[in-house]
Parts: structure tokens; sequence; C-alpha cells
């Protein structure tokens, strides 16, 4: 399910003197009245806006064919793209950041419900134009975490090109990890962790992390869980400080099963979903917000 929200001016909220007062405080949005119904996507797990396609998203499911799909802001699946040179294991986010060559897809092959996987896999592909059936893999880099396995589902791009992993807090604490600057194609990549973890022991299951989405101007993090969206200023997220700059209840949209979240330029805020079992459609929404 994707749900948009504009955020006209929540810059202003953690602005100026006024930052610490209003720290937490959540958006007023106008919700829509129903989801919109996603049939190729039953699985939707991450979700991304396109830097190349004006009024496109790129989205995939969690398991089957290494296929991503791009979508029109009403949710509509306009284009399916199979990625050359990639496997599933469990692909669960996507993002959109620099590269070399320009823009790139990132696709994150990070699940690990067990907390068992020896690495993580992030692929790395040129973000396509349009009309093309497939695309090919340009670089595959791997990575370890440094305290041991975390089933994840976050992947998030600085605009300076870092990757960033949150854990969701399946199995412990969510926290954030950092992939090293240079990173060398097919390599094992250690991951340093940012700070400390978000909360001292594992999280209340509406509470672990399913997506997140950095703003195109590096203002803003966005972080989802199946209950809420939640707002940080980047400069604080990616330094280790979790402190929250808004949080937003999105229960009353009835998502069977909340994944994935983007944030577009204009502040437009798209949320997806899973459809709740293998053969239900996955979910999309929008909402229009602005700072309380």
């Amino acid at each position: 399910m994707v749900v948009g929200v504009t955020l006209l001016s929540l810059a202003s909220v953690a602005q100026g003197p006024a930052a610490e007062r209003q720290a937490g405080a959540a958006p007023q949005c106008t919700f829509p009245s129903s989801l919109t119904l996603v049939p190729d996507v039953t699985e939707a797990s991450g979700l991304a806006v396109s830097r190349n396609l004006p009024g496109r998203l790129w989205t995939h499911n969690d398991s089957g064919q290494p296929t991503i799909f791009a979508l029109d802001t009403a949710g509509a699946v306009t284009e399916r793209l199979r990625l050359m040179g990639s496997r599933v294991e469990d692909w669960e986010a996507l993002a959109v950041g620099p590269c070399p060559g320009g823009s790139c897809l990132y696709v994150a092959d990070i699940g690990d419900n067990d907390a068992r996987r020896t690495r993580i896999t992030i692929y790395r592909v040129a973000e396509p134009s349009g009309g093309k059936s497939s695309v090919s893999v340009q670089d595959i880099f791997h990575a370890t975490y440094p305290d041991g396995a975390h089933d994840a589902e976050t992947l998030l791009i600085a605009p300076d090109g870092t990757l960033l992993v949150v854990t969701k807090g399946d199995s412990g604490p969510v926290a954030l990890y950092r992939f090293p600057k240079e990173l060398r194609s097919g390599a094992t990549h250690p991951l340093e962790r940012v700070g400390n973890a978000r909360d001292a022991g594992q999280p209340a299951a509406t509470a672990r992390i399913t997506d997140g989405a950095v703003s195109a101007d590096g203002v803003w993090v966005v972080l989802r869980t199946q209950r809420h969206v939640v707002f940080h200023r980047m400069a604080d997220l990616f330094s280790g400080n979790w402190r929250e700059a808004g949080r937003l209840d999105v229960k009353r949209l009835g998502e069977s099963q909340g994944e994935g979240i983007a944030l577009g330029a204009d502040g437009t805020l798209y949320l997806a979903g899973e459809g709740g079992g293998k053969s239900r459609p996955g979910t999309f929404a929008r909402l229009t917000c602005s700072p309380r």
C-alpha cells in the first residue's frame, strides 16, 4: 500500500530555539478514504522515489523473482524490470542514491528472520530511464555486522552516497549501522554501529522498523513501523542521536502489514504494505500534511 503525505513545511518544526520544545510534535494530516490495491506486488517491501522518472516510484516483493516494479503516484504498475545478475534471499528494502554513473537503485537483500545469515547483500544498478524489461546489476556489495547477525528491513542513503542499515528489532534493540565510505564490488565490508541502540531491549512488535527514507535535501529521515511514521533530523540520526522530531499514527489506514516508505522531493510521503497473504494485493495511499 502506498500512502502519500505532503509535509508542507516540516522543516520549521526543528529550526531555531523552539526545536527542543517541539520535538515529537506530529504533523496534521488528511487521510485518504481508502487504500489503493496493487495486485502485482503482494509482498510489497521496499519503496523509493525515482530520480530519473518524474512521478514514478520503485518497489519490489520480498520473495520470488528478482523483479522491481515502477509505480505511478496513484499506485498503478507501469513497468516490470528483472534484475539480471541478482537473486532473492530476502529482499527487504531499496533506495535511490548517487553512484559513479549518476543515479542508482540499491536493492537490499538484508532480511534475516532467524538472525543466522553470515552476511547481507546490496545490489546496485544504474537507475533505468524507462522502456526496458530488464537491467543488469553493476555492483554487488556484501557486509557483516560487528556484533552478530540481525534482521533488517531498512536501507538509507546519505546525500554523499554513504549506505546505512537500520535493524528491525526482532532479535534485539533497533540500531543503526554504517557501510564504509569506499565500497568494492564483490567484497565483504565490515559494518560500523553508529552510536547506541535506540532501545534498551527488544521493542514491541508495533515498534519494529520496517523501512525508512532520506529526504532529497538531506534534512530529514523518516522511519516507519506498522503503526507509526517517525521523523528524525538526518544530522541527529546519522550521528547516533535517536531524538524524534515528529511522529504520525497511521493505524487508521487499515494496512494489513505496513512495510515501505518513501519521501518525495515535494514533501509527499508514500507508504507501501503487504496484502496480508500470498495472493492478496499490496496497498498504496496518500496523505496531505502540515506541521502542528
